[in-house]
């Protein structure tokens, strides 16, 4: 109800009337075209806008959304040949202008309104140099209107990436147009409560997203250089939290230069970014094995990866994945031991799966989560019951390396309480783990199971004896073992890169609870 009567008030003459204000300022400042790299694939193979039909760039009713969003948001201006007309251009926004003149909720979409500003204002050798007094005037006006649009309705938001571009956008409006001091200033008070209210103390996303937090560097860059480009003075908070943002970004990929699949994470490709950041003059370090609850126990050959932490709050769930006290375990940058990834394109049911314990390198009790999840709008999860850490210690010295974490994930439902203790001895090559099932009483026959998730290169096969399992990835050989309990083989999926999906496989040891504390104790051994 209440968004019919807010989709009603958009489309009336009233909104449109207060995002029509007369407009005097002109355009003092035009960013560089080359910024927008870190956030817009940009092709090598330039397009020349006069081989396109014009004429129809409005009217193909054959798109799909995305095909749609892609088309109104003008990032592809970034890849068009400058040798090219900038009429043309011009002539796209001009017949643009005229068709959306009001407000239209599918091409003034948030989003993607958002970053036709950003491109419109990046790229003024194509949309505004050049051009009529007449149509710098309208450019000028579709502009402020957009920009007011975005500046009323960024609240109604609860997605914080779109309220960053929303800001994103609406700083650039006020550092590229004269007399815009106080939407400048409002815009930078709004800038530092979404990262007050969607970052933790540490500077990291509250959701605990590792793929969220260098969406978040690319945006403080981006609107740090345009401050430094403009000639003002750059906010010491923008440059406080790109401080630790870069620290994260260090420390999930450069120093281990591989992508930990956990919470919403996918391979992905930041050789871009890094050449990005170099051309800038950007240098993060990290010598931390700790951050925001990740651990990272490495030399120059082995990769020990865990999560340790709670999971977040409700708000900030969707893409989290029950993944608690899992680990990824890499030799020679090619991972023996890593989690499933993260799927949510279209797919529900194995958006659901990607984020259940059983795609992780950890316990499943019963067929069941550490953490249930709920269905929040149809293509949306949120936590149902939170999880807590009880128990967290890093012992990292040069030939001996422990972990020990716990969780309660587990608790409320069946009285428990899982840790995990993880050893490993860098000059045997060997990693040791028990991992320990403590019931507060005797517990009624549970079933549990514990995976190691395997890299789709991967081969597998057990010993004749079935008490063993052999690995072997990159000309590596190595020998999985669990003397205590059965353990097998079994097919999986793998989601590690973006909304695909391959066949894998896993080791598990799987048995059944039937006394107040369990050992399951496992180790890996280089062959």
């Amino acid at each position: 109800m209440f968004e019919a009567l807010r989709n009603l008030y958009l489309n009336s003459f009233f909104y449109n009337k207060k995002i029509s204000k007369p407009f005097k300022s002109f355009l003092q400042y035009k960013p560089s075209t080359y910024l927008l790299s870190s956030i817009v694939k940009i092709q090598t193979k330039k397009i020349n806008i006069n081989e396109l039909a014009l004429e129809t760039v409005w009217t193909n009713t054959n798109l799909n959304k995305k095909q749609f969003r892609k088309l109104n948001n003008f990032f592809w201006i970034l890849s068009l040949d400058l040798k090219s007309s900038s009429s043309s251009v011009q002539k796209i926004i001009e017949n643009w202008i005229d068709i959306n003149q009001k407000y239209i909720s599918e091409s003034w979409e948030f989003d993607t309104t958002s970053k036709r500003i950003i491109s419109w204002l990046s790229n003024s050798k194509l949309t505004y140099d050049n051009g009529s007094e007449e149509y710098k005037n309208n450019f000028n006006n579709i502009i402020q209107k957009q920009t007011l649009h975005l500046f009323y309705q960024i609240n109604h938001l609860k997605k914080y990436e779109e309220k960053l571009v929303g800001i994103t956008a609406i700083l650039l409006f006020s550092l590229s147009y004269s007399e815009q001091q106080k939407l400048l200033s409002v815009s930078l008070e709004y800038l530092k409560k979404i990262l007050k209210n969607s970052l933790d103390k540490f500077g990291f996303p509250k959701s605990r997203n590792i793929k969220q937090s260098i969406f978040y560097l690319k945006y403080l860059i981006l609107i740090r250089e345009w401050f430094k480009e403009s000639q003002n003075s750059i906010p010491e908070f923008i440059n406080e939290y790109i401080f630790y943002l870069g620290q994260s970004y260090t420390f999930f990929w450069k120093r281990i230069n591989f992508d930990p699949l956990f919470n919403g994470n996918n391979i992905s490709k930041n050789h871009e970014l890094d050449q990005y950041l170099k051309r800038l003059g950007y240098s993060f370090k990290n010598e931390n094995y700790e951050n925001s609850d990740y651990i990272s126990l490495n030399n120059k050959k082995i990769n020990l990866f865990m999560d340790i932490g709670p999971s977040p709050e409700k708000n900030f769930s969707n893409k989290y994945q029950a993944g608690a006290l899992s680990f990824e375990f890499v030799s020679g940058g090619k991972k023996i031991f890593t989690n499933s990834g993260y799927y949510q394109y279209k797919n529900t049911k194995l958006n659901e799966l990607s984020k259940s314990s059983a795609m992780h390198n950890t316990l499943v009790i019963d067929d069941n989560s550490s953490c249930k999840f709920k269905k929040k709008t149809k293509d949306e999860f949120e936590i149902k019951n939170d999880l807590k850490i009880t128990k967290k210690n890093i012992i990292f010295e040069k030939n001996y390396w422990k972990i020990i974490g716990a969780h309660d994930g587990f608790l409320k439902k069946y009285n428990l309480i899982f840790e995990r203790e993880i050893e490993f001895y860098p000059e045997n090559l060997k990693l040791i783990g028990i991992d320990k099932i403590l019931g507060k009483k005797n517990l009624p026959n549970l079933k549990f199971d514990i995976r190691f998730h395997l890299d789709p290169s991967s081969k597998v096969m057990k010993t004749q004896d079935n008490k063993s399992i052999l690995i072997e990835i990159n000309d590596e050989g190595w020998k999985f073992n669990c003397k205590n309990y059965e353990i097998d083989i079994d097919n999986g999926l793998y989601f590690g890169k973006k909304n695909t999906y391959s066949e894998n496989q896993n080791i598990f040891i799987t048995g059944i609870i039937n006394s107040q504390n369990t050992d399951i104790r496992w180790e890996l051994v280089k062959i």
